[in-house]
């Protein structure tokens, strides 16, 4: 298991990223029933990763170092944005409309990447430094799926 924010929290991005590769993969079946499974698999996990971010990583994040408030602030913004995404996802999923289907997720799959870059390249190690001490608390958390 990882020991480190850094390393934990990536990890769970891959594990995003290869459910919003099986969302993608299924479409080319057009069987609604597994595009639903697949895409309720990769919303959930994607909660599942805000909810441990803004409710627990987030808040202690910026209570040891007020500095990283503003770029929590802008990671809560693009959360938003995929929520926003993943609401538009299930509407597809429930019009049966492929081309809405396939567009959504290839504009989450841009957004997820980009979001996941800055987070892993800036904001978790910050944690990691700034919540030294506490580090296999967070990392334990976020991999016990």
């Amino acid at each position: 298991m990882p020991a480190d924010i850094t390393h934990a929290y990536a990890a769970d991005h891959q594990r995003c990223d290869r459910l919003l590769a099986e969302a993608e993969g299924v479409a080319a079946g057009r069987d609604w029933a597994r595009i639903g499974v697949a895409a309720a698999d990769l919303v959930a996990a994607l909660e599942r990763h805000f909810q441990f971010e803004e409710e627990s990583l987030f808040p202690a994040l910026t209570q040891a170092f007020a500095i990283a408030a503003n770029p929590i602030e802008v990671m809560r913004s693009e959360h938003a944005q995929m929520r926003g995404l993943l609401a538009d996802l299930r509407e597809s999923i429930a019009g049966s409309d492929m081309d809405a289907y396939l567009g959504i997720l290839e504009t989450l799959h841009f957004v997820v990447q980009q979001h996941n870059y800055k987070e892993e390249s800036v904001l978790y190690p910050m944690a990691d430094g700034a919540l030294r001490g506490r580090t296999d608390e967070f990392a334990a958390a976020i991999a016990d799926v």
